[in-house]
């Protein structure tokens, strides 16, 4: 009887915790784009969509929508305690850059871990984890930094790219 007690207790206090925060969702074109809410990565805008969304606490945030292939944006939005708040926005392209380019690709447990070049977001693991897929980049030293989305370490290494070659990033 007391474990009922216990459970009872924690579902009433997480639904009273979901009560007093509000939901993002986003509708971004590309949906590829990361989505950071005050300066924390969050996962791809596709992921918060129409199936899901995430907790965030009443009041204005900061959004940044980044996609190496478009220009960065930066909004607020203003989240009410049990609502919706729904970004949309469509980002502006950018010119496309000229070859020769090797090829980075990554590898980690967490398929929507973010990856950053140089410190600059260029998108999530899932993207450039396998032999059909990668980020094209021109040759030259770069930092890629995989940071999880479920929190934990994160991987720093310095790789050196050379025209039509591939580095895999563990």
């Amino acid at each position: 009887m007391r474990v009922f007690t216990i459970l009872g207790v924690i579902v009433a206090t997480a639904a009273c915790w979901a009560a007093d925060m509000g939901k993002l969702k986003t509708k971004v074109n590309p949906g590829r784009a990361g989505v950071f809410v005050d300066g924390k990565y969050v996962g791809p805008a596709a992921n918060f969509g129409a199936a899901r969304s995430y907790a965030v606490a009443p009041g204005e945030h900061e959004v940044r929508l980044a996609e190496p292939r478009y220009e960065e944006l930066v909004t607020k939005v203003t989240v009410t305690a049990g609502k919706t708040t729904v970004l949309t926005q469509q980002l502006k392209a950018l010119p496309l850059a000229k070859p020769p380019f090797g090829m980075l690709r990554v590898k980690n447990p967490d398929h929507f871990a973010a990856v950053y070049v140089n410190t600059w977001y260029m998108g999530h693991v899932d993207e450039f984890d396998n032999f059909a897929e990668g980020l094209e980049a021109p040759p030259g030293s770069y930092e890629v930094k995989i940071v999880p989305s479920t929190g934990g370490a994160s991987v720093t290494k310095t790789i050196t790219v050379e025209a039509n070659k591939t580095v895999v990033v563990e």
